[in-house]
């Protein structure tokens, strides 16, 4: 199977790594699309997965390119970049998409496949989560918090199709814990419920989870955010428990409370936030259906004016 990763980081970079660190169990031929300072370390000194609980990855030889185009036809595309990038990366990657490619995005959000779509036919794209906790710790460095690793994705028919079935062989070999979901849109709220909340705390409070879990007040407001999104899916017709939000809440308190977000990490960091997507997804989505999300509606117009990034801040 010949993969393309576009974005090799913190998401691109941990899976893809997996999966050309055990090129031997999984047949997979992984080429990853980078740019800038992690390109070229890369290309002088692979990649590295960093994780002090686990022990470190190091792939001492990966194939990585600037530019698609060179990569060539592929069997799969994962899309891993920043939202705000979508409608970009798939005019870029047009050119090794071929007529039996498939699309997998493991972004952020439940409009993604959408955007997606505008640029492939239907039938092409697989809708796919994926949970860990991960960032770009330096170039050619993805630093992993945890244990947490997992891929769940599937076909919008539901379907078992063979295509699915490869790459779920593939991710089982390289040692990710992966499985097929029957009802792929669920699973996009699924996670987008639980991001919702830990993206909104996060870097609004300038915290790891583990103070905002715990104090009475934080706690609230983060069971707030993923009650609202709760509410707008189900509205959507999404197939989401009515209690799902303190399933989320509970698992809240199952995470290293060291977890942070990857839009915390970019906020420190100066870089544009995908909160428009996140909170500002919820507010939007809820008021195609009537519903109001006062708490997510806040975390946006909090970070408005840090929305497109600024020279970093301490936390």
């Amino acid at each position: 199977m010949k993969i393309a990763v576009m974005g090799s980081g913190g998401v691109g970079g941990f899976y893809g790594g997996r999966l050309a660190n055990r090129l031997a169990n999984t047949g997979c031929d992984v080429h990853f699309v980078a740019r800038g300072a992690h390109l070229a370390a890369m290309r002088e000194h692979g990649l590295t997965i960093e994780n002090k609980e686990q022990g470190d990855i190091h792939v001492a030889r990966v194939n990585v390119t600037e530019d698609p185009a060179s990569i060539g036809v592929v069997d799969l595309v994962i899309i891993a970049v920043k939202l705000k990038d979508t409608e970009a990366a798939a005019l870029a990657v047009k050119s090794i998409v071929g007529p039996h490619t498939a699309v997998l995005s493991l972004q952020n959000g439940v409009i993604k496949d959408d955007i997606l779509r505008q640029h492939f036919p239907a039938a092409q794209i697989m809708g796919g989560v994926a949970y860990v906790a991960t960032h770009v710790a330096r170039p050619g460095v993805i630093l992993q918090v945890g244990a947490m690793q997992r891929i769940i994705f599937g076909e919008y028919d539901g379907k078992r199709s063979a295509r699915a079935e490869a790459l779920l062989a593939a991710l089982l070999a390289a040692g990710i814990k992966a499985e097929l979901s029957d009802d792929i849109r669920r699973t996009l709220w699924e996670k987008y419920t639980f991001l919702v909340g830990l993206s909104g705390t996060t870097t609004t409070m300038r915290s790891t989870i583990g103070p905002i879990r715990t104090h009475p007040r934080t706690r609230a407001f983060l069971h707030s955010l993923l009650r609202e999104v709760v509410a707008v899916g189900r509205a959507h017709g999404v197939n989401l428990p009515a209690d799902y939000a303190d399933d989320r809440l509970a698992f809240a308190d199952s995470v290293p409370a060291t977890m942070t977000s990857s839009m915390h990490h970019d906020l420190e960091r100066g870089n544009p936030l995908e909160v428009e997507w996140l909170a500002g997804g919820v507010v939007t989505l809820g008021e195609a259906v009537g519903v109001a999300a006062p708490a997510n509606r806040a975390v946006r117009d909090i970070l408005s004016l840090v929305a497109e990034g600024r020279p970093a801040v301490k936390a």
